[in-house]
């Protein structure tokens, strides 16, 4: 066997690697986080025609929200959407549905406690945490500075 120089190898090795997709990715995102938003729009249409206020409306559109993403991933539905339209199906509340459902899922074989309940948040949690402390931080931020 002889030996490939390095020149020779990096040239081999760009030619193996596949070619990232990024403006097909990219659109696909928007494509499937535009309907996941569509469909929380019809959702919040729809509760508003129903004589909700702007409280229940939110209240009701979010947890159908969730709902449906946790629904989607226990039956295996969301992990396809999310392979299909990746960041697109991350954002939304549906993708942090589906970033608790998923690892209670995972860790169910270890029981409720040690399996479920404590490996629930191992992806959200840290999303949990900053989202509560940045949101205090402003909120200081707002008391300091004379907001009402």
């Amino acid at each position: 066997m002889d030996k490939l120089n390095k020149k020779d190898y990096e040239n081999f090795a760009k030619g193996k690697i596949p070619k990232p997709t990024y403006l097909k990715n990219i659109i696909w995102a928007f494509v499937v986080g535009g309907l996941i938003c569509t469909l929380g729009q019809l959702i919040r249409n729809w509760l508003i025609s129903r004589g909700l206020n702007e409280e229940q409306v939110a209240a009701g559109t979010s947890i159908l929200l969730v709902f449906l993403g946790s629904f989607l991933t226990g039956i295996g539905v969301y992990d396809k959407i999310a392979k299909f339209g990746g960041a697109g199906s991350a954002v939304p509340i549906t993708g942090f549905a589906n970033s608790i459902v998923s690892p209670a899922m995972e860790y169910k074989r270890e029981g409720y406690i040690f399996g479920v309940a404590a490996k629930m948040f191992v992806i959200a949690g840290p999303v949990l945490v900053y989202g509560v402390g940045s949101s205090i931080i402003v909120g200081i931020i707002y008391l300091l500075l004379g907001g009402k």
